[in-house]
């Protein structure tokens, strides 16, 4: 199929039923979920995946330690098996008049009747020397994600806000070596809980910026201070400040809500926006889906279409 063919795999009026913005686990999920249920989908996908430094995943029963690549190679497979397209391009638009509307990067043009945003988000890191390079290798976000593999080894948890005393108490489940580096948080910052639970867990708690990471052999080796201090560590967890990609949500009129972590849609169980035929899956909804529960949340957003789709034409034909 070419890509000519690819963008116009739509019923006779040149309209697809579903459009899905996003080809990760979520979109994915939500288009074999479609494919099955013999509704027209196309999948636009970017090709920026949040999990693209990762070498592995984990805790995705029967994926356990598979790479996030071959993950996504999987997936497109399995669409293609039911006749669902992918186009590797990026959605720069998107209106709504009865149907929808799709303006692709490339200026082509198409139609849909329902909408899934699967955009995810992306992850700004702290601007610390050597961070962003060692990033899904030693410097890591998410103990559930990675944490039995560095289990044991001397952790340090690079403090982005006060919150940071909580990544630094929950890493502390998988080594028993673990120090809080405060960076640019004031110690009066953190609660007098936070404190004590940090005594009790026996986390160091060390003042002052950390200026960069110390890499030898390709390993990381510490954490080096302002002042020129150096404390060994083999393992850093930093929080990155989440940056939600809800673009087209706004384009829509979506409604969003306020976080601690940025401004996500509101959603129904089933993903559905505030915006009648619009449905959200994956980070998009959120920083804490993880890839199966995005992989979950694309599902339900596809059998809830495949609902919505059915009863509206069923409607139609009685009202004819």
């Amino acid at each position: 199929m070419n890509e000519f063919d690819t963008l116009n795999a739509a019923d006779r009026d040149g309209i697809h039923d579903v459009v899905v913005v996003g080809g990760g686990p979520a979109g994915l999920s939500a288009a074999l979920v479609l494919g099955r249920a013999r509704q027209r989908t196309l999948v636009v996908d970017a090709g920026e995946p949040r999990n693209a430094p990762s070498s592995h995943m984990q805790g995705y029963l029967t994926r356990d330690g598979m790479s996030p690549a071959d993950f996504l190679a999987r997936g497109r497979e399995e669409i293609a098996r039911y006749g669902v397209p992918l186009v590797h391009d990026r959605v720069t638009d998107v209106s709504r008049d009865g149907n929808f509307t799709v303006t692709l990067e490339t200026g082509a043009v198409v139609r849909a009747r329902r909408l899934i945003v699967a955009t995810g988000l992306k992850d700004e890191l702290p601007d610390v020397e050597g961070v962003a390079e060692r990033f899904g290798r030693d410097v890591l976000h998410c103990p559930f994600c990675h944490g039995w593999e560095v289990r044991d080894e001397p952790f340090g948890v690079l403090a982005s806000s006060a919150m940071s005393a909580h990544q630094a108490l929950m890493v502390s489940q998988w080594s028993k070596d673990v120090t809080l580096f405060l960076h640019r948080i004031a110690e009066a910052e953190l609660s007098d809980q936070d404190l004590r639970r940090l005594a009790a867990a026996g986390i160091g708690v060390v003042p002052g910026e950390v200026a960069g990471l110390v890499v030898e052999d390709d390993r990381l080796t510490g954490v080096r201070m302002a002042d020129g201090t150096v404390h060994a560590r083999s393992v850093l967890f930093a929080g990155p400040r989440p940056v939600p990609q809800t673009g087209l949500l706004e384009r829509l009129g979506a409604e969003l809500a306020e976080t601690p972590f940025g401004a996500y849609p509101v959603v129904d169980p089933t993903g559905l926006t505030t915006v009648p035929g619009v449905w959200a899956a994956g980070n998009a909804i959120g920083l804490a889906e993880q890839v199966v529960h995005a992989a979950s949340g694309g599902y339900r957003a596809a059998t809830a279409i495949v609902g919505d789709l059915l009863m509206t034409r069923l409607d139609a034909a009685v009202d004819a």
